[in-house]
């Protein structure tokens, strides 16, 4: 140590841009232990310290309680610091247009309504209706707007999927990142999804029920399919799971049982055929849900190694054991939405909020100024001059208070208001600058007059920083939106929903709306230009004026009413395949039963067989007039 004692540490990592505070970053670059007493927990791991500091931290800033937390470090002081809602303000606005005007599931393939249906395109509209009547059901709209504004204002959202028997739908869970430890194995670069996740939180002392501090640790871990277990109770008289074992036999002991569809390959290991895949998997995920006591977790010990021996087993509505049960899955039904595109090497995101923090302190500090001179203008200050009268120095004033001074005094006011304004002008300035380093214009942010700019184009340039901002936050959620619709997918499989048997994994992903205002009527004028000159299909016409507001609640269905009045069209369609079943399916009619033709009868052909019945009628007619003898 020796002259580095007191050195202080500089550490750069995703949480670096938190080392200006002192409340944040100690002499050795770990956070205040008074202030981040979580952080500290004898079970968070080291490498998470930092994060669930910053994620505190970031909290208090959403809640403006930045103040009450740094009173640790700066002391009662910190108390009088104004804080007007700056950075919720950010970010409300900014979590507004990542998600866009409306989230729909779409899959490729549902909206191909040209020509005759295959059935392909069937089963891809079954399953598109299907996901859409399960986002409903599940207010999926709302879970995600749960999961963004954790994303945008911590840097991590965190999404868990399950399959709810009871229920007998996917649910979807949000969950603070705080409660999230991905076990990321040295190898990893980041970006590979990690074979083991824990949700852990501290639960507090109930002295009602006569529970002391505990610790809740979910597990979900994807590992070798093991046989078959049931309930069970241990030495300890735990409810655990247990091996379950064939009848044994004579000269044959009791044999572990294989679960139902499981199999051994020929090296002896289990393999699951699931229905989503085509090849027999290896793999399965064990969920368990267990509750230690804070008093029992002693030594090193963090939330990854928990002794198992001291550990309390929930148990699921089924009457299930959670002490390693088999999900039946091949895959962690957890979604980790990062804000920002994770560095290489890293797994987490950023908060939209990291590069501003400074501003928005410099924002809080004068605001605290201009509120101490708003009440020096309010309530001016007031000099005398001259002799006091009866000795007195001070005076208190009040509307409507009468001052009187000795010989020669006089009244004289100390005006601060042009301190005042030029505090509220460096407000101003503040509050652009954090717009430009945030990448929201003032005029996402409604702060800014938008009939002031004196075209479109003038519009489109001022918001081009929103438009990278925006670019570069659904890059990093690209991933997440294709996977929800294929977990729901798997998950209804693996619970054998009614309505899912029998249909495939397709590709799907969760779409999210326009972020802009958008002009409805030159948009229409683009898909009408469009449309005329050929150049693009009914279906991205359609799916063209949905994304800019329009009220079309169904593509497909509003395809079938145009196609039906395309009067036109079908005469067309008509001339070039000369098929009447196919011009009645294009308007969605039934084709005209045609009767049977008439003999064609050539010119001149009718007035010689009209001849031929004449003389027939006469010849008849004279055999009946002699008795029928020939004359």
């Amino acid at each position: 140590m020796g002259l580095f004692s007191g050195a202080r540490a500089a550490i750069i990592d995703a949480y670096s841009w938190l080392n200006y505070k002192p409340l944040f970053s100690d002499n050795l670059g770990m956070p205040n232990r008074r202030a981040f007493p979580e952080a500290h927990a004898s079970w968070v791991p080291a490498a998470d310290e930092r994060r669930l500091a910053a994620y505190k931290m970031l909290a208090a800033y959403d809640n403006n309680q930045i103040a009450e937390l740094s009173e640790f470090v700066d002391g009662d002081g910190a108390r009088e610091r104004r804080e007007f809602g700056d950075p919720s303000m950010f970010i409300e606005t900014i979590t507004a247009h990542v998600l866009g005007d409306e989230q729909t599931i779409t899959v490729p393939g549902a909206e191909n309504t040209g020509g005759q249906r295959t059935a392909e395109a069937e089963t891809a509209e079954r399953v598109q209706s299907l996901l859409r009547d399960w986002a409903d059901e599940e207010l999926l709209a709302m879970r995600l707007l749960q999961a963004e504004r954790k994303a945008v204002s911590l840097g991590d959202g965190v999404l868990l999927l399950y399959w709810d028997g009871d229920k007998q739908r996917v649910r979807v869970t949000t969950y603070d990142p705080g409660f999230y430890f991905p076990v990321l194995g040295e190898d990893s670069d980041g970006t590979d999804f990690p074979d083991r996740v824990h949700f852990a939180w501290e639960l507090p002392e109930d002295k009602k029920r006569g529970l002391p501090a505990r610790l809740r640790r979910i597990t979900y871990q994807l590992d070798w399919i093991r046989p078959q277990t049931a309930n069970g109770l241990d030495r300890a008289s735990r409810p655990v799971r247990a091996p379950v074992l064939s009848e044994a036999t004579d000269g044959q002991e009791a044999q572990p049982v294989l679960g139902r569809g499981d199999t051994l390959d020929a090296n002896g290991t289990i393999t699951r055929l699931y229905p989503w895949s085509e090849r027999p998997s290896y793999k399965t995920v064990y969920l368990t849900d267990a509750v230690w006591e804070l008093g029992d977790l002693k030594g090193f010990v963090d939330v990854d190694d928990l002794p198992m021996d001291k550990a309390q087993f929930a148990t699921n509505s089924q009457g299930e054991v959670l002490h390693g049960l088999d999900m039946l899955i091949d895959f962690l039904p957890v979604i980790h939405v990062p804000n920002t595109v994770p560095a290489a090497g890293e797994h987490w995101g950023q908060s939209s909020l990291g590069k501003v923090l400074q501003v928005f302190d410099e924002l809080s500090g004068s605001d605290t100024d201009s509120s101490k001179a708003s009440a020096t203008t309010g309530a001016p200050i007031l000099v005398l001059s001259g002799k006091a009268l009866n000795g007195q120095q001070q005076y208190s004033v009040a509307p409507g208070t009468v001052l009187t001074t000795g010989e020669g005094g006089g009244v004289t006011a100390v005006d601060t208001s042009a301190n005042l304004a030029e505090l509220r002008n460096h407000v101003n300035d503040l509050k652009d600058r954090a717009s430009s380093i945030a990448r929201v214009p003032a005029v996402a942010l409604g702060t800014s007059d938008a009939s002031k700019f004196p075209s479109g184009f003038a519009l489109q340039l001022a918001i081009g920083p929103l438009d990278s901002l925006m670019s570069g936050m659904r890059l990093a959620r690209d991933h997440p939106d294709r996977l929800l619709p294929k977990f729901v997918q798997r998950l209804n499989l693996a619970g054998q929903h009614p309505d899912w048997v029998g249909l495939p994994v397709l590709p799907a992903k969760l779409m999210r709306g326009a972020y802009t205002p958008t002009d409805k009527a030159a948009v229409l004028e683009q898909v009408t230009t469009a449309r005329t000159g050929k150049v693009i299909s009914l279906e991205t016409a359609i799916r063209m004026l949905q994304e800019v507001g329009w009220p079309i609640e169904d593509a497909e269905e509003e395809i079938k009413r145009i196609d039906c009045r395309a009067f036109e069209d079908a005469r067309m369609l008509a001339d070039a395949l000369g098929n009447v079943d196919e011009v009645a399916a294009f308007l969605g009619r039934e084709a005209p039963e045609e009767p049977e033709a008439p003999p064609v009868v050539l010119p001149g052909q009718g007035d010689e067989d009209a001849a031929a019945a004449a003389a027939a009628a006469a010849v008849t007619e004279g055999q009946q007039g002699s008795g029928g003898n020939t004359p």
